[in-house]
């Protein structure tokens, strides 16, 4: 069919430049050039082959070009490939530095934000020197209500006893009184015994 001629005449002519049109062309004109009759026929033939190896010998030179500047692009994009996969394990690289930076920054901000409330904690609270002057003051103040306890203590003591020598005293008295009383009694009834004794 005809994609298929069309498809082998592409590969064949490579790049599409019509090299096999040329080498045709240079085959029959070389053809022509020895069947030629007349030297002016052999001496145009002549000149046409000439043409048309100095067409192929620059397509030629063309597709060399071509082909040094393709190996060329390759290296390039070789060594762009190279810089690439440089540049991404850089970045990785980077970006578990950053990583690690920021971990480090947000123990830096926590700490930080501890240091902060322990500070207004802190600030609620006076200086070690004031609190000193307080203890001081209240070591003072202990120590007074501690000697005024020791005499409120001895007073107690001297009152307990002095009240138990008031009950020793008044439980005597009593004795005395009860025994007052019984020999009063004691007495009366003798007088009464005498009187009745005396009357008889």
């Amino acid at each position: 069919s005809s994609d298929e001629v069309i498809r082998k005449r592409l590969l064949i002519d490579g790049d599409g430049a019509g090299d096999d049109r040329r080498i045709n062309l240079l085959v029959k004109s070389f053809i022509k050039w020895c069947n030629s009759g007349s030297q002016e026929e052999g001496y145009f033939q002549y000149q046409r082959m000439l043409s048309t190896l100095s067409q192929c010998e620059f397509s030629m030179g063309k597709t060399l070009l071509v082909y040094d500047m393709n190996l060329r692009e390759m290296e390039n994009y070789e060594k762009i490939y190279k810089d690439i996969e440089n540049s991404i394990t850089a970045a990785h690289e980077k970006i578990s530095e950053c990583k690690k930076q920021i971990l480090q920054a947000k123990r830096i901000r926590k700490n930080r934000q501890e240091y902060d409330a322990l500070a207004k904690v802190i600030q609620h609270h006076p200086d070690r020197h004031e609190t000193l002057k307080q203890l001081e003051a209240l070591g003072k103040e202990l120590q007074h209500l501690s000697h005024i306890k020791e005499n409120v203590e001895d007073k107690l003591e001297l009152r307990r006893k002095q009240f138990h020598v008031l009950l020793s005293t008044i439980h005597e008295l009593q004795q005395t009184l009860e025994n007052d009383e019984k020999l009063s009694e004691a007495e009366e009834s003798q007088e009464a015994q005498m009187e009745t004794e005396t009357k008889q």
